[in-house]
Formats: C-alpha cells, sequence, structure tokens
C-alpha cells in the first residue's frame, strides 16, 4: 500500500496520486508498507528508482547503511516490528529511505509502529523540510519503541519464570526460547543502527546544521541504552533457561534413581522364580500348610521395606570441625 503525504500547519495530510500534480511546490512523503511487487514495479517506473535497491529493502535480514547515489540518497534502517499473532512476537524489519531534493520514500515489506506513528502525527515538531531531521527522528522514534518493547519482554520473562516455579512445562520454555530469538534480533539490529550513526557523523552524505547534531547525539545516547539492555535481558533470560534446564536434568536424576531402586527390587523376586522355575524341586511343595505362603509374603514385605528405605533415604552432610592449633 502506497500514501503520499503532505504537511499543512505542521500536520500530515493524505492526499491521492492524482493530486500530486497539483501539490508539485510542495515536499512529499511517499510511504509505501507491505508493498506488493506490483507496487514496487510502479515506484521503480515513476521514481527512477535502482531495482537493486527495491530488492535490498525487501531482504528482511538486510543490515542498516546509507549511501550517496546520483539522484538521491538511500538509507536502510531496522525497525521494531511487534506481531502479537506470530511464534516471535518481537522482531526487527529494515526500512529503506530513499531522500531527493523535493521528496522522501520509505519503503517496508510490513508495518510498524514507528510509521504508524509518523504518519498518525504523533510526533511533534516533525516536518518535510528538513529530510535529515526526518530521517534521524524516526531513528529516535525507533530507540524509544526499543526501549518499550524491551521493557514488555522483560515483564514477560519474569511471569514465565514465576509460572515456571509452579510446574515446568514445555509451551513455558518455548516462550523462552522465542523471547531470546526476540532479543537477539534486537542486539543485532541495534548495533547496525549504531553503524548507521556513526556512518551519518563522519560522512558528508546527510547535510546536518548544528539542531540536527543535537539530534544526532541524542539518538546515539538512546540507541547504546537500547543495547545495554537488550545485552543484559538476554544475560538474564539464557541465565534462566540454563538454570531450568539444571532442574529438569536434577528432576530426572531423582527419577532415575527411584526407577533403578524400585528395578533392584523387582530383580530379587525375578532371581527367586527364575531359580526355581528350574528342574529343582520346589521347597514346601508337598507341604499342606501355610508355611510357603508365609515365606514368600515374608520377603516380599522385606523386599518393599528395604526399598522404601533406599528412596527415602538421606545423604549424611558431615560437617568437619576445625581444629585449633596448639602455640
Amino acid at each position: 500500500m502506497i500514501n503520499y503525504w503532505i504537511q499543512e500547519e505542521g500536520q500530515f495530510v493524505k492526499i491521492e496520486k492524482e493530486e500530486l500534480s497539483q501539490a508539485s511546490s510542495q515536499r512529499l512523503w511517499i510511504d509505501a508498507r507491505r508493498v506488493t511487487q506490483a507496487e514496487l514495479t510502479e515506484i521503480q517506473k515513476d521514481f527512477s528508482v535502482d531495482p537493486e535497491i527495491l530488492m535490498d529493502v525487501m531482504d528482511q535480514d538486510e543490515l542498516s547503511r546509507i549511501e550517496d547515489w546520483d539522484e538521491y540518497v538511500l538509507a536502510i534502517l531496522r525497525l521494531p516490528v511487534f506481531t502479537p499473532n506470530s511464534e516471535v512476537a518481537y522482531t526487527t524489519a529494515p526500512v529503506g529511505a530513499l531522500i531527493f531534493p523535493d521528496k522522501i520514500i520509505t519503503i517496508c515489506w510490513t508495518d510498524c509502529e514507528v510509521l504508524k506513528d509518523l504518519s498518525a502525527n504523533r510526533l511533534k515538531g516533525l516536518s518535510l523540510m528538513d529530510f535529515p531531521a526526518f530521517l534521524i527522528r524516526i531513528l529516535a522514534r525507533s530507540d524509544i519503541m526499543f526501549l518499550r518493547y524491551l521493557k514488555e519482554i522483560s515483564r514477560r520473562v519474569t511471569s514465565i519464570q514465576n509460572e515456571l516455579h509452579e510446574q515446568i512445562e514445555n509451551a513455558e520454555l518455548i516462550q523462552l526460547l522465542n523471547l531470546e530469538k526476540s532479543l537477539t534480533y534486537f542486539t543485532t539490529s541495534l548495533k547496525a543502527n549504531q553503524l548507521l550513526l556513526e556512518k551519518i557523523r563522519r560522512t558528508r552524505i546527510l547535510r546536518l546544521d548544528s539542531d540536527d547534531q543535537e539530534w544526532l547525539d541524542d539518538v546515539e545516547i538512546d540507541n547504546r541504552q537500547a543495547m545495554e539492555m537488550a545485552d543484559t535481558y538476554s544475560a538474564i533470560t539464557t541465565g534462566v533457561m540454563d538454570a531450568f534446564a539444571n532442574v529438569i536434568s536434577n528432576n530426572m536424576n531423582v527419577i532415575m534413581k527411584k526407577l533403578t531402586v524400585i528395578s533392584l527390587v523387582l530383580m530379587i523376586m525375578s532371581f527367586i522364580t527364575s531359580f526355581w522355575g528350574m528342574n529343582i524341586r520346589l521347597p514346601w511343595s508337598t507341604s499342606t500348610t501355610w508355611t510357603g505362603f508365609f515365606a514368600i509374603s515374608a520377603l516380599c514385605v522385606i523386599s518393599a521395606t528395604v526399598a522404601y528405605i533406599v528412596m527415602n533415604l538421606k545423604p549424611v552432610r558431615k560437617v568437619k570441625k576445625s581444629k585449633k592449633r596448639k602455640k
């Protein structure tokens, strides 16, 4: 879907494609989200965009970068994406920004909250008269969304951890694994955006004034903070998964110990029946009394008692007393 936006009194106003000729004197923001192949072809023909650029923007694994072309400047950003019904709810997506002298085109294969906020006029002071500032504001908004999503991930990890304390289920462990994947995606994208910010500062591809430089400093600070939070939450999530893996292993060892004791007890019975199952005369076979029954019952009771004692036997810890040295 391609939307065309102009600014009137500081607010974005949507116009139709047929009205572009009437608004030729105004600066334009072309917002292309969830684009199809036909819409990409339309952008390529209308604005003479290199098809390789469009292929890079549609690549889900494309990293952030900025390049200077003849007629426009290409900048690819990594923005956070929240998809509630997906297995991995928190991911990132590349957004391509083509900066022309009189217009800016943003292209994304999916939808994200950052672009929604821009089109809904939730960012105050945003102006199309300064395209470098427009790009920096997008990065600033993305850092805010990164931090917000990281806090939500932290709360979900804490909630799942409390559920696992009561009962360990596979579903909760899979959720932890998916959250760890999201943190990995966030860390990679934040590092790529940090390299993009450093390149914007070092090079002269974008002409930044003093206000833009200040905005860029603030964005770098927020981006570093988001990277540190992502690294911290990733380490915590990994530690939680390792801890519960050790708990599962310990529970398995306890169960195997009990099964081993039961098998040893049953082995005594199977040994007796196997021995007397050969061509050997059975004891008390000619006796008319209950001696054999009582003997077998006593053996079963003794075996069950021994098994109960062994299964509930706790290891005795020896406390070593330190001896005082005699002077």
